[in-house]
C-alpha cells in the first residue's frame, strides 16, 4: 500500500491494518550514522461537538463496554471514509442525541498525539433542536442533558472526562477572564 500522508517519509511502508489503527514504519538515518526502525500511527480523523441550545450546552454520558464507569463526553466520533468533516459532525450530532443544527463554525482542529496521524475537529454547533430520537451503536449506552457555560468548563476537572484535548483548554477558559469572554462569545453570539 502506498504511503497515504506528507506525515510519513516517502519509504514508509504499512505493517500492520487494524480496525481502527494502522501502523507505518520506515528506516531513518541517525545522527551518528547508524540506522533505526520508526513507527507511527494512523486512525480516522474523528469530529467533536458543543451543542448550544438556548443558554445551555449539550452534554453527554456515556457507557461503552470496554469501560467500567459512565463518564462524560461532547457528542462525536470517527469519520467514515471519505467523509468531510462537518458531515461527520452533523451524522455524530445526529445520531447521538437526535439533535440538528443549521449554524456550524469549526472552532478549532488539534493533532493531539505527535506519533499518531489523526486530527480533532471540534465544531460548535448553534441554535440546535430536536429532530428525532437517536440512533446509538451496538456499544453505546448514551444520556444526553443540558449543562450551563459554568458546568461546561468544570469538566476541566473531572478525570473521567473522555475529551482529555479539551481538558486544559476549558481550564484555561475558566480561569482567565479574556478567554472566557471569548468562548463565552463563541458558545452565544450577540443577535
Amino acid at each position: 500500500m502506498e504511503n497515504p500522508d506528507h506525515q510519513l517519509p516517502p519509504n514508509a511502508k504499512l505493517v500492520f491494518k487494524g480496525v481502527i489503527f494502522d501502523v507505518w514504519q520506515w528506516e531513518q538515518k541517525m545522527f551518528d550514522g547508524s540506522t533505526a526502525t520508526f513507527e507511527r500511527l494512523r486512525r480516522p480523523d474523528t469530529a467533536q461537538v458543543i451543542p448550544v441550545v438556548g443558554d445551555k450546552i449539550l452534554l453527554q454520558v456515556q457507557q461503552q463496554p470496554n469501560r467500567l464507569q459512565p463518564f462524560p463526553s461532547l457528542p462525536g466520533g470517527r469519520f467514515d471514509e471519505g467523509e468531510e468533516p462537518l458531515a461527520a459532525a452533523k451524522r455524530e450530532l445526529l445520531e447521538e442525541t437526535g439533535y440538528v443544527s443549521d449554524d456550524w463554525v469549526l472552532w478549532r482542529e488539534l493533532r493531539p498525539v505527535n506519533k499518531i496521524i489523526w486530527t480533532v475537529h471540534s465544531f460548535i454547533a448553534h441554535n440546535c433542536r430536536y429532530q428525532q430520537p437517536p440512533h446509538l451503536d451496538a456499544g453505546e449506552r448514551i444520556e444526553n442533558k443540558l449543562v450551563s457555560f459554568d458546568e461546561l468548563l468544570a469538566l476541566a476537572d473531572d478525570p473521567a472526562f473522555y475529551d482529555k484535548e479539551l481538558a486544559g483548554l476549558f481550564a484555561k477558559i475558566r480561569f482567565d477572564p479574556a478567554a472566557n469572554r471569548e468562548f463565552r462569545d463563541i458558545l452565544f453570539p450577540r443577535q
